[in-house]
């Protein structure tokens, strides 16, 4: 305590220092940014000006004069494009060290909220310098340049078991919610629009079909600023996958919304065959974008398997076709964020299995430090943007849009949660739905989509982009400050940072073989029993194809204990330790021990095992690869294992996490 609160002391001074030279540091690269391009891109070009006259002088009377060498010379204009790229993207990074340098304002400001208002205060000082504001936030770099590495990233390390459990919740949010909310709030602005005819305004010049593109392009959650805020608050594993898995697959509906609406906008009628071809159309960009995103995922896959000679060049493969995937999406104006979330999804599994470890840990960090600095980048581009304008400032249109936006998703998620708690077993509670609605957050989509409205056929084009970004505004500062008091204040389920055992994982998987077999048994082909017949398939033709050597043909429980096994053997040499196991090793032999087959043994002591250790094992890769009717194999697997376990075996956690 007194380290912290004794400023006078020799060692708070010598803390204080270095934090003092990183402000500093953060000063200077702020003033660059804005003035040194400033000044350089107004200063003559020396060099360029003395060869001209030397020229000059060699066409009149070839008369050549020796002059001076330069020693030193300007050249801003051969280096400007690298030199502000760089710029920016130190500026992002000494921004995010600098803010997590300071606990008290991380604790209160979300990220977001400090690296907008660095971008407002950028913008500020070029316009204060008397110089344009440049566009850096133009629509072709946000989408192909800084929007991908944030979805690959999250579609890469997505957990795969709860986003499928939880999937037909997660696409009523996204797909229905999505369309509610834009018909809502276009519907609603544009008869908020018409009223009072008697007195002309703006405002009359709105007609339907631009109300529900600006509907459309409102209503859809941001995956980045989810991201930004949601990793923040540490919410639970199933409300963070509903929230985010909305934000991710309601890209397929804003896409068809925004085209449909911009493209009969001008025709000012839309017919009945319109909307069946607008159904139709996101079907196809729907599905679409998943199968281009499978496709070069397999293809990723398939390459890794020949990568054994060749180690270094193993992550190039992961990112260069997971980018392919993601811009033949957009060739053919497909979902990009759903091809590039089954791209990273297919591929991860069989990658992962053929790469070393070296390489697994690179695309690890590269994808981490890759996305980290695009979304600190989105942000501040957002605040310079925010600063160029133009803006049409409206209060009835501006102050309408914020609440038919809070009052559609409120309505929407009570709405939609009221029928899906029919269907589900664990039912989303009263504080779920506040979170969830109240963590629909809006981001630069939905500024970038705005600013790609033409404005010859959208006059109000520019009243628009003031709306959104009023919006994003209010859902990032307010409801993004806000959110983490209110969980707190809710008692909101946090999220349980626990590793993953081996435990565990034999009664996940025996709990997938009972519930397989009853549904066997009772004839009713649910979602687990379409699961165990993918993941047959799977064993039987597809990891045959893409995974090389020997690993194929792993079950999945022991390849589980190899990955486990490896990750656990690299953190006791980096903690450098004896030759003892650290203490989640023995959870193998635990969870054999309470079936009677392994010896029980302290945490961290040596491993004990009994002489049918071997045979244990056997046993269980045989069990696990039964060619047996399934149901009957299932059905011995649970006597067996009832009946020798010497203590029950607690299925609560997993038949709730399971449940949806």
């Amino acid at each position: 305590m007194a380290s912290r609160t004794g400023t006078h002391s020799p060692a708070g001074i010598c803390k204080s220092l270095p934090e003092r030279g990183l402000l500093l540091l953060m000063v200077l690269v702020f003033l660059e940014g804005s003035v040194l391009p400033l000044g350089a891109a107004s200063s003559p070009d020396v060099t360029h000006q003395a060869n001209s006259d030397n020229h000059i002088v060699k066409e009149a009377g070839h008369n050549f004069t020796k002059k001076p060498f330069p020693v030193l010379s300007l050249d801003y204009h051969h280096i400007q494009a690298p030199f502000e790229i760089s710029l920016w993207v130190l500026l992002a990074s000494l921004m995010k060290l600098g803010f997590h340098l300071i606990p008290r304002l991380s604790g209160i400001v979300p990220e977001s909220c400090l690296l907008i208002v660095v971008g407002l205060l950028v913008g500020g000082l070029i316009k204060l310098a008397g110089e344009q504001v440049p566009p850096v936030l133009d629509s072709r770099l946000f989408f192909l340049c800084l929007l991908p590495p944030i979805i690959l990233d999250a579609g890469y390390f997505l957990p795969i078991r709860p986003f499928m459990e939880n999937l037909g919740t997660i696409l009523m949010f996204a797909v229905v919610g999505t369309l509610w909310n834009a018909f809502f709030v276009g519907g609603l602005l544009y008869a908020v629009c018409q009223i009072q005819p008697g007195n002309p305004s703006i405002l009359h010049q709105l007609e339907l079909l631009p109300c529900l593109l600006f509907g459309s392009i409102i209503s859809a959650v941001d995956p980045v600023a989810v991201l930004a805020v949601f990793e923040e608050i540490h919410i639970n594993e199933l409300l963070h996958i509903l929230v985010f898995g909305e934000s991710l697959l309601n890209d397929a509906v804003t896409v068809v919304l925004y085209h449909l609406f911009e493209e009969y906008a001008g025709v000012g009628s839309v017919t009945v065959m319109d909307v069946f071809l607008g159904i139709i159309s996101f079907l196809v960009v729907a599905v679409g974008g998943v199968l281009v995103g499978a496709i070069y995922g397999i293809l990723a896959a398939f390459t890794s398997r020949f990568t054994s000679h060749t180690r270094v060049i193993e992550p190039l493969f992961v990112f260069v076709y997971s980018y392919m995937a993601y811009l033949s999406a957009e060739m053919f104006h497909l979902s990009g964020i759903m091809s590039l979330i089954a791209c990273g999804a297919v591929m991860r599994p069989y990658v992962e299995a053929n790469i070393s470890h070296k390489s697994h840990t690179t695309i690890k960090y590269f994808l981490k430090m890759w996305s980290s600095v695009s979304e600190t980048l989105i942000f501040i581009f957002l605040g310079v943007a925010t600063v160029e304008g133009p803006h049409n400032w409206n209060w009835t249109f501006v102050t309408v849009t914020v609440i038919l936006c809070l009052v559609a998703r409120v309505i929407g998620v009570v709405g939609l949660t009221y029928v899906i708690n029919k269907f589900r077993i664990v039912k989303l509670t009263t504080k779920d739905q506040f979170i969830v609605a109240y963590g629909g957050l809006r981001g630069a989509i939905a500024f970038s989509l705005g600013f790609l409205l033409n404005k010859d056929h959208f006059p109000l084009r520019d009243m628009f982009l003031t709306a959104i970004i009023t919006v994003i505004f209010f859902t990032v500062f307010v409801q993004g400050m806000t959110i983490k008091p209110l969980v707190e204040l809710l008692a909101v389920k946090k999220k349980q940072e626990a590793k993953r055992s081996i435990n565990e994982e034999i009664h996940t998987q025996f709990l997938d073989h009972l519930l397989t077999g009853i549904e066997d048994i009772c004839g009713h082909y649910g979602h687990h029993h379409w699961k165990d017949k993918l993941n047959r398939f799977n064993k039987k033709y597809v990891k045959k194809c893409l995974i090389a050597g020997e690993r194929s043909k792993e079950p999945q429980l022991i390849a589980f204990y190899h990955k486990m096994e490896m990750k656990q053997a690299i953190e006791l040499v980096e903690s450098g330790g004896g030759v003892k196991l650290p203490s989640a090793m023995p959870s193998l032999c635990k969870a054999l021990g309470s079936c009677g087959f392994v010896s029980q043994f302290p945490v961290g002591s040596s491993l004990q095992a009994t002489p049918f250790m071997f045979e244990t094992l056997s046993f269980l890769k045989m069990l696990i690869a039964f060619k047996i009717s399934p149901c009957y194999a299932r059905l011995f697997a649970f006597i067996w294992v009832y009946f020798t376990s010497m203590q029950p075996l607690n299925y609560t956690k997993v038949l709730t996490d399971s449940g949806s």
